[in-house]
């Protein structure tokens, strides 16, 4: 398991400031973060099996359209192959889920509703 990097002290030895969390939402550095948090999240359970995120305790059925779960597979594969990591498709729709969540404030989640109607 690799150290976290202490931000702060980086942040000092740049003569820099923290401000804040810079996500990035899309394209090739987009896709850079996601397979960042793939690797920081899921962890192989101490009694082994599938490595998955502790944290994640609450199991749900989520329904999908056929096309969504084929790019969910294409794209799981894709980063098992140049990531290096093995995810598997619905462990990558729990974290884009999460991830969107996140954010998504209450206002935008009240356009989206309106606009389904």
């Amino acid at each position: 398991m690799r150290p976290q990097l202490d931000m702060d002290k980086i942040a000092k030895g740049l003569s820099a400031e923290r401000r804040g969390k810079v996500t990035a939402a899309g394209g090739y550095f987009g896709a850079l973060q996601l397979l960042a948090d793939i690797k920081a999240r899921l962890a192989i359970p101490p009694g082994g099996g599938r490595a998955t995120d502790p944290h994640w305790t609450e199991r749900r059925l989520v329904p999908f359209a056929p096309q969504t779960l084929r790019r969910l597979e294409r794209l799981s594969c894709r980063i098992r192959e140049q990531g290096g990591t093995n995810i598997q498709p619905m462990q990558l729709a729990g974290l884009l889920l999460e991830r969107a969540s996140e954010q998504l404030n209450a206002a935008e989640a009240r356009q989206l509703l309106q606009r389904a109607r």
